[in-house]
């Protein structure tokens, strides 16, 4: 597989997937997330170069539906796919939930490292 520089930052999700591919509709939940692309589980298997639509179902109830998005790889019942249309409203909610989840990610680093250098006070 050729090496490839993501454009976009992952993130660690947990959040429900409904998704469609011509008339089979499968569920599942989506792993991880960036702005073009997610790693999905799901009871329908999908292939390789396989179309399909999403709703994404974020955990503040909020739903991002994605008309088309092509798999990429898939291994059993995990894949991922990439999107190829979205309504630039959608994606703009999409990119303010990923800054939520980046501010998130900081203050809880910054709360790791001061709890981290106030042990290390203690114990010496």
């Amino acid at each position: 597989m050729p090496f490839s520089i993501r454009p976009y930052r992952r993130f660690p999700v947990q959040c429900s997937v409904t998704y469609n591919a011509g008339p089979l509709q499968g569920q599942g939940t989506a792993w991880n997330l960036s702005l073009n692309r997610l790693r999905l589980s799901g009871d329908l298997p999908m292939r390789p170069g396989e179309t399909l639509s999403l709703t994404i179902t974020l955990p503040n109830e909020q739903r991002i539906e994605i008309p088309e998005a092509v798999v990429q790889w898939s291994r059993g019942s995990e894949f991922v796919a990439e999107t190829r249309l979205i309504d630039p409203s959608t994606q703009a909610r999409l990119q303010h939930h990923m800054k939520c989840l980046v501010q998130s990610l900081s203050q809880q680093q910054d709360i790791e490292g001061k709890a981290l250098i106030l042990h290390h006070r203690t114990t010496t």
